[in-house]
């Protein structure tokens, strides 16, 4: 349930709408825009005095939501949100790029991609310590070791850094060592994780499941955002379907939808959706047509020797070729490379 203020409504009004909302048991959460408030009540609603609401004279309408996500849903909170880190943010405003290598192996590796995506471009690196693979023999990643190359190499270069996460463990490692958290298409539905991830104070990334549906997706996020954790970004990566010609299928449609559903910020990885290297660029561009947000892209100093996902990832030569032809389109849809603050 949503109550909607009338166009410049007093603090007055907002705070005695607040306290009634307050008072029944319930929690209020309030988005101010340029003109008009919305105050959003998340609790049992047949606790709530209605007509005590509707008794404020600034009160314009009581909207119910019939999702089962409310945080995260637009109608809760029609503002864009923006996601700070301390070098640069993710929103509307900007088109993010997020890369690096897909599991950090060594220190010359990672300090080597970082060096060449941030004079591409970048201003987020990604690197996995904590690597969950389909065979249990193959590269699971350094852990805590990796943890410490990258903030290592965030100091050096002052790029902002990701790492998946996949325990309660992993998570208390990595807020020692990183700027934001990822919890990747395997775990979107591990809700121990995501309760987990809600009270780390960090952001996340939140990447859709191999099969997950849009509201599944959105209410994973919700489990995030219920614990406290308000700064979420979603990450479409590809789901799996009949076709084999790509290691995934990018959902491109997911963005256009996402933007009428939440006001979260989406990212698309085009790295992990194709699963081949030609095919990265084109949809990279497709995904800021289609008004993503950022991109997720693997990038990797020699893609042949990568311990993990090396058919996919771009040298740092293809990588700045490509950010150079990004741009055009970035100008198209109205964003800049990076807003740094």
């Amino acid at each position: 349930m949503i109550v909607v203020m009338k166009p410049h409504a007093s603090e007055q009004s907002v705070n005695k709408v607040t306290e009634i909302i307050r008072s029944n048991g319930m929690t209020a959460h309030l988005s101010a825009g340029k003109e008009v408030t919305i105050i959003g009540v998340v609790g049992d609603k047949t606790k709530l005095d209605i007509r005590s609401i509707q008794a404020v004279p600034e009160v314009e309408k009581i909207v119910n939501i019939t999702e089962s996500y409310k945080l995260a849903n637009i109608k809760f909170h029609p503002q864009p949100t923006v996601i700070n880190l301390p070098h640069t943010s993710i929103g509307p405003e900007n088109l993010t790029v997020m890369a690096g290598p897909c599991a950090i192996e060594s220190e010359e590796q990672i300090l080597t991609a970082a060096k060449a995506v941030k004079k591409a471009g970048a201003t987020i690196l990604r690197g996995g310590a904590f690597k969950p693979r389909t065979s249990p023999y193959s590269f699971q990643g350094l852990g805590e070791e990796g943890l410490k190359l990258m903030k290592m190499v965030s100091e050096e270069t002052g790029l902002d850094t990701i790492c998946e996460v996949t325990s309660l463990k992993s998570i208390e490692l990595a807020i020692s060592y990183v700027d934001m958290i990822q919890i990747g298409a395997r775990n979107m539905q591990n809700f121990e994780l995501l309760k987990e991830a809600g009270q780390c104070g960090l952001p996340v990334l939140l990447k859709r499941g191999l099969s997950a549906t849009i509201d599944e997706w959105l209410n994973a996020a919700e489990y995030i955002m219920s614990y406290g954790n308000h700064q979420v970004a979603l990450c479409e990566r590809g789901i799996r379907t009949f076709e084999t010609a790509t290691r995934n299928t990018l959902d491109l449609s997911a963005v256009c939808v996402l933007k009428e559903k939440t006001h979260l910020p989406v990212i698309v990885d085009p790295s992990h959706a194709a699963g081949v290297r030609r095919y990265v660029a084109p949809l990279a561009k497709a995904a800021v047509a289609c008004g993503a947000d950022g991109l997720m892209i693997e990038v990797h100093p020699d893609p042949s020797r990568a311990l993990s996902d090396g058919p996919q990832s771009l040298d740092p030569d293809q990588f700045s070729a490509f950010m150079k032809e990004l741009k055009t389109f970035t100008i198209l849809a109205g964003r800049t490379y990076e807003c740094t603050h």
